[in-house]
C-alpha cells in the first residue's frame, strides 16, 4: 500500500514560529525523506470560511501568505502537492455523503469542537459547516487516501472521527477507504509552543506571534520582550524554568553546537539552565541567546521568501498545478466510493440491463 499525507493549514494568517517548529518544519523532513510515495499540503480556505463566512477577503488574502511561508520553510513544489481546498469540489460531495455516516451527538461529544466552540463563544450560534468540519475534514483526508495525518495532539479527536468514519462506510458499503493515522511532533517542546507573552497559545489577535516573515529587527525585539520568570528581579535571583517562554523556545529551537558559536562558557542547555536555575544568570544573557538561535533558524527562511516574492504571478501558478493534480486524485477517489454506494449509475452497465430486460427492451 502507498504511504501518503495529507496535512495542511487555515489561511486565517501568516504562519508563525509555532506552526513552524509544530509542523511545517517536520513536514519539510517528511517531503526529504523519500519515504513517503505521496504528500498534499492543503491550504484550507474552504473550513476557514466556517467561521469567517463575514469576512472572506480575510481568507482570500492569506492564501498567498500561507503559500509563501510554506514554500520559504522549504516546501518543493516538485516533491509536494500544494492545494487549495476550495478548488476541489468532490470533497464537497464526498462530505454530504459521510454525513449521513455520523450522528448530531457524536459531533457534540468531540473535544476539539467543543473547545473550539468556547473558544470562539457561539454557544447556540454555532454555524452548520463550523459544526460539521470534522466531517469535511475526513473528507480531505480520505480522497487523497492519506495513510498519514502530521498534526497536533488537538487534532487526534479528529483523526479518531476519520477512522470511525472509514469503519462505517466500509461495513455498510464494502472495503473502499483507508483508516489514516496520526503522526504527532516529535519532542514535546514542539507540541505545544507558548505566545512571546507566556500564555498559552500563540494568537494574532493578542499579539504574542513570532511570524516566519518577521525581519530580524521584529523578532529581535519580540525576543527582548519575551515573558521569562516574574520573581527573576535580580541576576542574583534563582530562576524557575517551568513556565519561562525562553526556555521553552530553547528546548524547540536550541542545538547543542549553537553554544560553541554564541555561548561557550555553557556546553549545552542544561547547563544554562542549571546556572539560571541557581542564580547568577540574567535574562538578558538568555534572550541574546535565544536571539541568535531564532535568527540563525529563520535567516533561510526569509531569504527564499524574498526570492518567491518576486514571482507571485509564478506562485499561484504553483497552487493552481497543485489544485489541478489534486483534483484529479479525489475525482478518483470519489468515483470509487460512488461506485461502492452503487449510485454510479451510467457506470453501472448490469442495472441497465436488468431494468431493459424488466421492461421488455
Amino acid at each position: 500500500m502507498s504511504k501518503v499525507i495529507l496535512t495542511g493549514d487555515r489561511p486565517t494568517g501568516r504562519l508563525h514560529v509555532g506552526h513552524y517548529v509544530g509542523s511545517l518544519k517536520r513536514r519539510v523532513e517528511l517531503q526529504n525523506s523519500g519515504e513517503y510515495d505521496k504528500i498534499f499540503i492543503m491550504i484550507a480556505d474552504a473550513q476557514a470560511l466556517t467561521d469567517n463566512a463575514d469576512n472572506p477577503e480575510k481568507v482570500r488574502q492569506n492564501i498567498i501568505e500561507v503559500a509563501l511561508d510554506y514554500l520559504s520553510a522549504g516546501l518543493d513544489p516538485e516533491k509536494t502537492t500544494i492545494l487549495i481546498q476550495s478548488q476541489i469540489p468532490e470533497l464537497t460531495e464526498m462530505t454530504q455523503y459521510f454525513m449521513n455516516l455520523v450522528t448530531v451527538s457524536r459531533l457534540q461529544r468531540n473535544p476539539t469542537v467543543k473547545s473550539e466552540i468556547n473558544m470562539r463563544k457561539f454557544e447556540t450560534s454555532i454555524p452548520v459547516g463550523f459544526f460539521t468540519y470534522p466531517i469535511s475534514q475526513a473528507s480531505d483526508i480520505l480522497a487523497f487516501k492519506a495513510t498519514t495525518v502530521p498534526a497536533g495532539e488537538d487534532q487526534e479527536p479528529m483523526i479518531e472521527q476519520t477512522r470511525e468514519i472509514v469503519r462505517k462506510f466500509n461495513s455498510v458499503y464494502g472495503e473502499t477507504l483507508i483508516e489514516p493515522e496520526i503522526l504527532l511532533p516529535e519532542s514535546e517542546a514542539a507540541r505545544r509552543l507558548p505566545g512571546t507573552d507566556g500564555k498559552a497559545k500563540m494568537s494574532k489577535s493578542l499579539g504574542n506571534c513570532i511570524y516566519l516573515a518577521d525581519s530580524e529587527e521584529d523578532v529581535r525585539a519580540k525576543i527582548m520582550s519575551m515573558y521569562t520568570d516574574p520573581d527573576h528581579i535580580k541576576v542574583s535571583d534563582p530562576g524557575k524554568i517551568e513556565g519561562n517562554t525562553v526556555f521553552t523556545y530553547l528546548d524547540a529551537f536550541s542545538k547543542t553546537e549553537q553554544f560553541e558559536r554564541y555561548l561557550p562558557e555553557y556546553a549545552n542547555l542544561d547547563e544554562l539552565k542549571e546556572h539560571y536555575q541557581k542564580g547568577g544568570l540574567g535574562d538578558v544573557k538568555v534572550k541574546k541567546f535565544l536571539n541568535n538561535v531564532l535568527q540563525e533558524e529563520l535567516e533561510p527562511i526569509r531569504a527564499r521568501r524574498h526570492e518567491y516574492e518576486k514571482d507571485i504571478a509564478g506562485v499561484y501558478d504553483i497552487l493552481k498545478k497543485g489544485s489541478e493534480e489534486a483534483r484529479q486524485v479525489a475525482a478518483n477517489t470519489l468515483h470509487d466510493i460512488k461506485e461502492a454506494m452503487k449510485i454510479n449509475y451510467f457506470d453501472d452497465a448490469e442495472l441497465i440491463a436488468k431494468h431493459a430486460k424488466k421492461y421488455g427492451n
